[in-house]
């Protein structure tokens, strides 16, 4: 039905191209009848026995099998005669149904409406004309065996098999080969991006063993030993440190966090961002990254299932966190701040989206999967409003409330069928709410049928708001003007998370296919900085969830989310490449950063909430 769809706008464009509007008005208007059920065999069925005979509407009949048998006589010429005794028993079913019935008149209009185009067609007719008029039709020797059941039986099931084989055997359209052939670009697209991905990660294995070979190669041949018996005081510290460095790259740079009486921590830490291994194509394997020094850390367990999304209030003080069952838990991790604001919120559908509000930490917004968003007073304990999208847009994937006006702004979308969460995703809408009186206030233009937008972000006055899609476009809305000011394409994949810099000349983001880039806003389309976190963002791992990043306060840390039990930190425009979280048990489902402390948080799917503060 898709392909059908598909082939049928390419119609409607094409007619309005072309000016001829009142062949759309028929074309429309013929759409509306479908007479031919989008050629679903169980439709047509339906229509032939369950309608069109029981009803006696004999004109639709007729029309419906002259219909089936101009579709169908093209494919074989052979086809005709088996095509017209269907059409003949289909006929005589609707007379003897009518006779069942006690409807004689209905065969009498039959006969008197088509009685001569049935004779011109076939002579076998002439003796049915006396049929209305025998007092026992179904016990007279000729037409006997079409009262009975088993005649009834094998006719709606030679009509099943005969529509099941042509319907699957009939040429395809051109305008439907379009809609096929796009399918199978897509595929071969998907495809394509998956054997980059495996090429990628083993050029990156290849380039990293060689580096540690070469390496390894060199500090041997700078570690053989003077051949003089004595070794002068400075060649001996020299050949201690080349020594250590030796040492360390055979065990693959595992090196201590902690710095050793000699600082050698400090020279090995040069070493590393002075290697290939430090550079931006971040070529260390997931296991050398440096883990973070963490001050302390605390796990919240309140939650038993995977965790969907997590969120610092605008002060810090408090953390919404949401999973997958469709509870959202409000808590603290300072064991010095109050915890009369903690509390459990059922939902009754999975949590999408929260979004607390930016001027105070008054209010939670939570989107659900079932086209809801409730406004939580936590002071209150109370849910103050709960509103609802249009029912076309089910899926609120993302809240953001404006961080000057008392509006906020839902990305919501239709739903699909798919097996991932981003192909579940179908169409767009971005709807702006008054939180004052909790009303929509109008709605984003984003064009015709729009990609789902999986992300939003505010700049710093709330003048600005960036959107980015699943067909890799960022959008920029000027919320003044309600209008869309610009936009460009910035990834070959869907966009899973996009955030403005702190210094509101760039924004950052996240596409699925694990490329982070940070976009100058002065210079449009040009890129500033850029990572490729792909071995964090396996899709296979993640089909269920969406990869998100979060920044610092400062804007030079940039935490992402992960398929594996640790979480990638990012020194933005900075030599090292990448530093690793603490290990949960289960996968990173959610991140984000204390608004103007050192203090991250991170969500799993092993039920847990960490927050972590670092250096």
């Amino acid at each position: 039905m898709e392909k059908m769809k598909f082939a049928e706008e390419l119609v409607r464009e094409f007619l309005v191209f072309r000016g001829f509007t009142n062949t759309l008005q028929a074309f429309e208007k013929e759409l509306a009848t479908d007479i031919g059920k989008g050629f679903q065999v169980d439709k047509i069925l339906d229509l032939i026995f369950s309608v069109y005979i029981p009803k006696f509407e004999a004109d639709k009949l007729v029309d419906l099998l002259s219909f089936l048998r101009n579709c169908f006589s093209f494919s074989d010429s052979n086809l005709i005669s088996v095509i017209s005794k269907l059409d003949q028993s289909i006929l005589r079913y609707y007379i003897v149904n009518a006779l069942k019935c006690g409807r004689k008149d209905k065969v009498l209009e039959f006969f008197g409406a088509f009685g001569n185009d049935l004779l011109r067609r076939d002579d076998s007719w002439s003796s049915w004309f006396a049929i209305p008029y025998l007092q026992n039709p179904h016990l007279d020797p000729q037409f006997r065996v079409y009262f009975s059941e088993e005649w009834f039986r094998a006719l709606h099931l030679s009509i099943m098999n005969f529509l099941s084989e042509i319907l699957n055997g009939t040429r395809t359209p051109a305008l439907l080969k379009i809609s096929s052939e796009r399918d199978t670009v897509k595929r071969l697209k998907k495809e394509i991006n998956q054997l980059n991905l495996k090429l990628s990660q083993v050029q990156t294995l290849l380039q990293e063993k060689e580096a540690l070979l070469r390496l390894s190669r060199s500090g041997a041949e700078d570690a053989v030993i003077p051949p003089s018996n004595v070794t002068p005081p400075g060649e001996r510290e020299s050949f201690q440190i080349r020594d250590n460095v030796v040492g360390s790259c055979e065990s693959r740079f595992n090196f201590n966090n902690h710095a050793d009486e000699s600082g050698n921590s400090n020279i090995l830490q040069g070493f590393i961002d002075d290697s290939p291994l430090g550079s931006g194509s971040d070529l260390q394997s997931e296991e050398n990254f440096l883990e973070v020094n963490a001050v302390f850390q605390d796990s919240f367990l309140g939650h038993t299932s995977p965790i969907s999304c997590s969120r610092f209030s605008a002060s810090g003080d408090n953390i919404a966190s949401s999973s997958i069952d469709g509870t959202v838990r409000i808590w603290t991790y300072d064991s010095a701040a109050p915890t009369s604001r903690n509390a459990t919120i059922y939902c009754g559908a999975e949590i999408m989206s929260l979004e607390w509000d930016c001027k105070s930490d008054r209010l939670l917004l939570i989107g659900t999967s079932d086209g809801g968003i409730k406004a939580w007073n936590v002071d209150a304990k109370r849910v103050v409003c709960d509103l609802n999208s249009s029912e076309g847009y089910p899926s609120i994937l993302d809240l953001k409330c404006s961080p000057v006006e008392p509006i906020f702004v839902s990305a919501a979308a239709s739903r699909r069928d798919g097996t991932g969460y981003f192909d579940n995703l179908g169409f767009a809408s971005l709807t702006v709410w008054n939180m004052r009186t909790w009303k929509p206030m109008t709605v984003l233009p984003l064009g015709k049928d729009p990609p789902a937008v999986t992300s939003l972000s505010f700049n710093h006055n709330g003048k600005l708001l960036a959107a980015a899609a699943t067909d890799g476009m960022i959008h920029m809305f000027d919320m003044s003007a309600g209008q869309q000011v610009t936009g460009w394409p910035a990834h070959d994949s869907a966009i899973s998370s996009i955030r403005f810099g702190p210094d509101e000349t760039s924004i950052f983001s996240l596409g699925t296919d694990g490329n982070i880039f940070e976009w100058s806003l002065h210079n449009q389309g040009k890129i500033l900085w850029s990572r490729n976190c792909s071995r964090f963002c396996n899709p296979q791992n993640s089909s269920d969830w969406k990869h998100e990043m979060a920044l610092d306060a400062d804007g030079r840390r940039l935490l992402v989310t992960s398929s594996s039990t640790s979480a990638p930190i990012y020194q933005v425009r900075g030599q090292m490449s990448v530093m690793r979280t603490l290990s949960h048990s289960g996968s990173i489902t959610t991140v984000d950063w204390h608004p103007t402390l050192p203090i991250f948080l991170t969500g799993s799917a092993d039920h847990s909430v960490r927050v972590t503060s670092i250096l």
